[in-house]
């Protein structure tokens, strides 16, 4: 299934249909993987689809403005929310009543909204990476250079975002760059987090999987976002800011990820409706 039409998406409103490109595995309840901000190949979920197939669909979808899904010239103010309103639209298309979602970075955000957004749709979540604050002091320089130059960031990276984006990568990482030194901006001056407050009406099981290294992460903010989290459990691993593709702990946060999705609850509708 490589295309999927959803009738439109508030990341670009006014524009439709859209077309998100979709990777599909598996039987069973189903579980949405939901990458980072660079797309799927920098930090890809191959290990985490082996694990979860075998009693899980699983699809990855390419949010729009990534991969092989429809371009995006900027991302709006509120990209998270809107993106948690397409993933949502993308569920619809595929005729999935409720489904877990499994994010990582800018996508364990944007899963955290959806359940906050919708909860009635979203059965379990793991939030990899998350985050919380909106000033993220200490990553500055590093949304600095994807503004700036991109290409420092090495050269098995780009590697990943030229096979993941062609020649659309640097505008993409730019993209992303652009709006989250806003956000920093916007919190340095009135403080806040990710979610407006909102993060504590997350019903849904969740599982916080975090690196003990992320440098992603800025002093208190992980503790800050348990602490508005009702149900949260932590896999906290030795690794940096992508459990899932860490050498030193990639196995262990996978299989603690789907140890977790095994014993979440899936609706009847859910399973019924799963391919």
């Amino acid at each position: 299934m490589p295309q999927v039409t959803i009738p439109g998406s508030s990341v670009e409103p006014g524009r439709a249909p859209l077309h998100v490109n979709v990777r599909e595995r598996g039987r069973g309840p189903a579980v949405l993987l939901l990458h980072g901000g660079w797309g799927h190949e920098a930090y890809p979920f191959d290990a985490a689809v082996e694990a979860l197939a075998p009693r899980h669909r699983v699809l990855v979808p390419d949010r729009i403005g990534y991969g092989a899904s429809d371009p995006l010239a900027e991302l709006p103010r509120h990209f998270h929310e809107a993106m948690a309103d397409e993933t949502v639209a993308l569920l619809d298309a595929l005729g999935i009543e409720r489904a877990a979602l499994w994010g990582h970075s800018d996508g364990a955000v944007v899963a955290a909204w959806a359940a906050i957004r919708h909860p009635g749709r979203v059965t379990a979540l793991v939030l990899e990476g998350l985050h919380f604050f909106r000033a993220k002091r200490a990553s500055l320089e590093f949304f600095r250079t994807g503004v700036e130059a991109p290409e420092r960031y090495g050269a098995g990276t780009v590697s990943a975002l030229e096979r993941d984006h062609g020649a659309r990568w640097r505008e993409v990482v730019a993209r992303g760059a652009r709006a989250w030194l806003e956000i920093i901006a916007e919190g340095e001056r009135a403080g806040g987090d990710l979610y407006d407050g909102r993060l504590a009406e997350v019903s849904a099981p969740t599982l916080v999987l975090h690196g003990r290294r992320d440098p992603r992460s800025e002093p208190g903010e992980l503790e800050a976002a348990l602490r508005a989290l009702r149900r949260a459990e932590l896999a906290l691993v030795d690794a940096g800011h992508s459990p899932h593709t860490s050498a030193a702990a990639g196995a262990e946060s996978v299989a603690r990820a789907a140890e977790f999705l095994a014993r979440a609850p899936a609706t009847a509708a859910g399973a019924a409706r799963a391919r």
